[in-house]
């Protein structure tokens, strides 16, 4: 982080009250943007996993867990593979776990969906724990419509990119990228 940025002074003025505030600020911009064309679209642009994406963009935004392409390829992984569990065992016209209760199916969908997401995000050096979430969504078929896992690519990238770019426009740098 660039001790000319934005969240480094305020963290130098205001120790961790500025880095709060900073966080938290940019958070509610970053996610009321993506609310907001969810409303205008009437789509969920707003689900639980976006909300851990930003905490991480801006509480630790130098980790390497927070770094744009990790945010895209976890989330992108999560997606994935909680799709392949959802069609693979047949849930996709079945009521959401949450809605229907827990069945066999569900737990197998999404155990395995987030065992998919870790071992592929593991192997390719890419961590983003919140893309766990991502994966649970959509393998429980808590959001399962086609319409609705387009709305949450859309949201992924807007989020992502939003994020980021309000991060260097106030001077905070992601993590660089590093082999291993």
């Amino acid at each position: 982080m660039s001790p000319h940025s934005l969240h480094a002074r305020l963290r130098a003025s205001h120790h961790r009250v500025g880095s709060a505030l900073y966080a938290a600020l940019l958070s509610l911009i970053v996610l009321a943007a993506s609310g907001a064309v969810g409303l205008a679209l009437h789509a969920p642009w707003l689900f639980p996993s976006l909300g851990p994406t930003v905490m991480l963009f801006f509480e630790s935004p130098g980790e390497k867990s927070s770094r744009p392409s990790n945010a895209l390829i976890g989330h992108g992984v999560g997606f994935l593979a909680g799709a392949a569990c959802l069609y693979g065992f047949g849930l996709q016209d079945d009521p959401s776990a949450p809605a229907g209760g827990l069945t066999p199916a569900h737990l197998a969908a999404g155990a395995l969906s987030v065992a998919l997401t870790t071992l592929v995000l593991t192997w390719a050096k890419k961590p983003h724990p919140p893309a766990g979430a991502t994966t649970l969504i959509i393998s429980l078929g808590i959001l399962s419509a086609p319409a609705q896992l387009l709305s949450m690519l859309g949201a992924i990238v807007l989020i992502t990119a939003v994020g980021w770019g309000l991060n260097i426009l106030l001077g905070t740098k992601p993590a660089p990228a590093t082999s291993g």
